[in-house]
Order: structure tokens, then C-alpha cells, then sequence
């Protein structure tokens, strides 16, 4: 009993003490009362700590604001692109940027369209091909944007492939100096060796390239450098191809539950797009493959241009006229023959002014459908390297040039050429290092409404003779301006 009283005792002094030293407007204490807890304050726990560390820094928190604002940026562009394309005023990029919407992961759902499948959409090669100089460099630096923006993987390689094509093109419609020539010779052989291959077989000849560039053994450096040029265009052909596919693939799905006849159209459509852009007034038709799928076989075939013909159909500020496109269709039918290529070597015309003629008539650009005809030359060096089963490298052995002039207000002075070498070299002159050609530029002139138009092309001295089919040609007839040579062959005795 006296233990119990002292236990007692000795608590209540201890509750005494503790009251004087407390805060009055704190809890009372009581400790036979379990749900009054002490007014102490816990010791800071780990996850308060991580928390702590989880603040930024002032440059952490300036690289993620400019990290949000190149997201806004980028995702405001998108959108922007997909306006235009759906209101049909779409430039280049647009279209790019447009295709790629199907299989980007960061795409927002509230953006899209239940209509945008049906939207015809140009292959990415065949929108760079159909572009001049200028319109290249705009687009270049477009893409570049994107490219710069990008943080997804996969999206990121599409642009830089585009960039890649796009400098290679840049590259071809440049005027050809001392390095480098209007066609080149083996550009028949490196497509032979390097089209066939897929992205996996092109990466690892491209390892073996660079081994074999950075080895001690004696290579010729540059056959191999040029080769992994080459290389480096053709895979960014075979992974935008593999993206292509994708995006194809990915608007099947999509049309496959809302139009199956036409998703069916498109999944048996040659190539990676099913349309063909007009590079002069940005509108789209249906490239030839896609309009032969969804057509029947007893009905007219589409008027677009082949494939690889895009550049040849609207050039400048070309009016379209039925006249014209009944030439020009005509001359499309022909096809190519054996040893003829299509000819893309247009370049601007130099020193060209505003005709006087133009506040009176509108000025535009003839149409054309041009063939380069390509060939083996059986030179002393070919003939000691080279034989019928390992032939040597195609060569220019001449020019077929068909523009059309239907609309010439004067129909009785026809159109003429003229040849026009640069630097100040004359007519049989070669500035051209060994084993390369001179090139030239051959202009073509015709009066109101047609502005004059430029070729690059190979400066050899032409046969004149009039050997049928393959000999020299200079008429203007039905509106049509063809002039058709052949270079002067050298033969060498045995």
C-alpha cells in the first residue's frame, strides 16, 4: 500500500514538474490518456529529406523552362502544318511534317482529324525531288527546325534523313565545276551495288568501308571515299523508307475502319505516298499507281506524271493549259528507251531579266520532257580493263530535248538555242581536271508568253549526221521544240 501511495506520489510531482515547464497553450499531457500526444516536433524522415533534394537549381530550372518552351514550339508547329494541309495551302515542310503524325508517339489525340487519313500525302523523296534551288534551301532550314526541336528517337532520324537527301539534291542542281560533272559516270554502278542492300546490310558496309579507309593497307581512297558518300545518301533512302512503311501501314489501320475499299486502295499502292505535289502551285494529285488502284481496268488512266517525271510536269509559273498537257502527255507515253535516262539537269538562267513583253502577256515557263542517253565507251583504257561480261561505266553520249511551246503569240519565228560556256572558255577548250568532262549550259529562247529556260549539260563536240532515229534533230513543230544529238564517237584501233 505505502509502495502504491509513493509510486503515486512520485507521478504526480513529475506531472507537477512537467506543467510548469510547458506551454500553456500546448496539450496537456496526461499519461493515462493514450490519444493526448506530446506537442514535440518528429525528426525530419528520409522522404522529406528526398523531397528537399528535389528542388531545382536556377540553371535546372532555366534548362527545364527551355526545355517546355522548345516542346510548345514544336507542338504548335505540328499543329500549324496540319491546318495548312488540311485547307489545301500547304508548303513542303507541311507535308513532311503532316506524314510523320501517324506514328509519332507525342502527338496530342485533340489535334487530330477523323478526315486526315483520307488526305492524299506525297512521298518525302518525291517532295525533294520536285523542288528548285531556293525552295530547297527554305526547306532545308525547315526541317532543320524540327530536327533541332525533335527529342523523340525515332522522329529524329526521320528529319535528319530529310536533311541528308535534301543536301544531296542541293548538291546535283549546282552548276558543275572542276569537281564534278552534269552526270555522273558511275552513278549507274553505285546504284547497281548500293539499291539493292536494306538499312542493315548499308550499316555494316559502312563499317567495313571505314575499316578499311582508317587500315595501314594501300586502298584507293577515293573510289572509297566517294563510295561512302554514296552510302551515307542510300541508307538515309533506306531508313526513310522503313518510316515510310510505317506510316503507310499505320493509315490502313486507320482507313480499314472507315472506308475499307479505300484503305485497300492505298495498301496496294506502289511506293511510299499517293500523291504527287505540284511543285509550282503546291497542290496534290494522285500519283499513277494509287489512281490505277482505285480505278477500274477499263477506264482511263490518270493524267499525273510517272514516277521520277514530277519535276517535268509543272515548272515555274506554268499555266495548264489543255494544249500543253496534251503535248506533254503524249511525249510521257513514249517512256524511256534502252540507254536513256530522264534528264533533270535544269538550272537557272543566268543574267535573265523581266522581258519587256511581260506587263503585256504573263510570263511562264515552258513544260519539257528531256531524255539524257547514256552509254559505254570503248576508249584504250576501258578496252584494257574492261570487257562485254564487266563493262565500264555508262557515259553521256548524247541529248533528246522535247519543250512545248502551244501558246506562242508569235507562231511564225520559232524558238532557238544557244550554247554558253563559262569562265571564258571557248569551243573546244577543257578546263576539266583527268578523267572528268567540261560541261555547258544550253538555253533555250522563245518569244511571249514563255520565258527562257537553262540545261546543264556535257560540252563535247555533237554529230551533225542524219542517222536515222539516233542522228541530229532541230525542229519546231505542232508546237513542240525537239532537238535531239548525239556527241561525235572516237574510235581506237585494236
Amino acid at each position: 500500500m505505502i509502495e502504491r501511495w509513493n509510486s503515486g506520489r512520485k507521478d504526480r510531482d513529475r506531472d507537477r514538474d512537467q506543467n510548469r515547464d510547458r506551454d500553456i497553450t500546448a496539450p496537456r499531457y496526461d499519461s493515462s490518456n493514450r490519444i493526448s500526444k506530446p506537442s514535440r516536433h518528429p525528426p525530419p524522415s528520409r522522404s522529406t529529406a528526398a523531397t528537399a533534394n528535389r528542388y531545382l537549381t536556377q540553371d535546372e530550372q532555366s534548362e527545364q523552362f527551355v526545355a517546355d518552351e522548345d516542346k510548345f514550339v514544336l507542338r504548335q508547329a505540328k499543329k500549324k502544318a496540319d491546318i495548312r494541309v488540311r485547307e489545301h495551302r500547304a508548303k513542303p515542310i507541311d507535308y513532311l511534317a503532316f506524314g510523320l503524325r501517324f506514328i509519332d508517339p507525342d502527338r496530342d489525340s485533340f489535334d487530330d482529324d477523323d478526315a486526315d487519313v483520307e488526305i492524299p500525302l506525297p512521298s518525302p523523296e518525291t517532295v525533294i525531288q520536285g523542288l528548285d534551288e531556293a525552295q530547297l534551301k527554305e526547306l532545308e532550314e525547315d526541317i532543320r527546325s524540327y530536327h533541332t526541336l525533335e527529342t523523340n528517337e525515332r522522329n529524329k532520324e526521320y528529319w535528319s534523313a530529310l536533311l541528308t537527301l535534301c543536301s544531296d539534291r542541293r548538291q546535283k542542281l549546282k552548276p558543275q565545276g572542276s569537281e564534278g560533272r552534269a552526270v555522273t559516270s558511275v552513278a549507274s554502278d553505285v546504284d547497281r551495288i548500293l539499291g539493292p542492300k536494306s538499312l542493315e546490310q548499308l550499316e555494316q558496309l559502312e563499317k567495313q568501308i571505314r575499316l578499311k579507309l582508317q587500315s595501314d593497307e594501300p586502298v584507293d581512297t577515293d573510289y572509297w571515299g566517294d563510295l561512302l558518300k554514296s552510302l551515307l545518301i542510300y541508307k538515309a533512302k533506306a531508313r526513310l523508307k522503313k518510316v515510310c512503311a510505317a506510316i503507310k501501314e499505320a493509315r490502313v489501320q486507320l482507313l480499314r475502319a472507315r472506308d475499307p475499299e479505300k484503305a485497300k486502295t492505298l495498301e496496294l499502292a506502289d511506293g511510299d505516298g499517293d500523291a504527287i505535289l505540284d511543285s509550282s502551285s503546291g497542290a496534290l494529285v494522285p500519283s499513277k499507281s494509287a489512281a490505277r488502284s482505285s480505278t477500274p481496268t477499263d477506264a482511263a488512266s490518270s493524267s499525273a506524271p510517272p514516277p521520277g517525271t514530277a519535276r517535268f510536269a509543272p515548272a515555274g509559273n506554268e499555266d495548264f493549259s489543255q494544249a500543253t498537257k496534251a503535248l506533254y502527255d503524249r511525249e510521257v507515253a513514249r517512256g524511256v528507251g534502252e540507254g536513256e535516262e530522264i534528264f533533270t539537269a535544269e538550272v537557272a538562267v543566268p543574267g535573265i531579266q523581266r522581258p519587256l513583253w511581260a506587263d503585256k502577256y504573263r510570263p511562264r515557263k515552258p513544260r519539257y520532257f528531256n531524255r539524257v542517253l547514256m552509254g559505254y565507251e570503248w576508249n584504250k583504257y576501258n578496252q584494257t580493263h574492261y570487257d562485254h561480261d564487266n563493262p565500264p561505266p555508262k557515259v553521256v553520249q548524247g541529248y533528246r530535248f522535247n519543250i512545248f511551246y502551244p501558246d506562242l503569240i508569235d507562231k511564225t519565228k520559232a524558238p532557238t538555242y544557244k550554247i554558253i560556256r563559262e569562265n571564258g572558255r571557248r569551243k573546244g577548250e577543257s578546263t576539266a581536271p583527268a578523267g572528268k568532262e567540261d560541261t555547258c549550259l544550253i538555253r533555250f529562247i522563245a518569244g511571249p508568253p514563255y520565258e527562257d529556260i537553262a540545261f546543264r549539260i556535257v560540252d563535247r563536240e555533237w554529230d551533225y549526221s542524219a542517222k536515222r532515229e539516233r542522228g541530229f534533230k532541230s525542229t519546231f513543230d505542232k508546237g513542240i521544240l525537239q532537238l535531239h544529238f548525239q556527241f561525235k564517237k572516237i574510235f581506237y584501233r585494236k
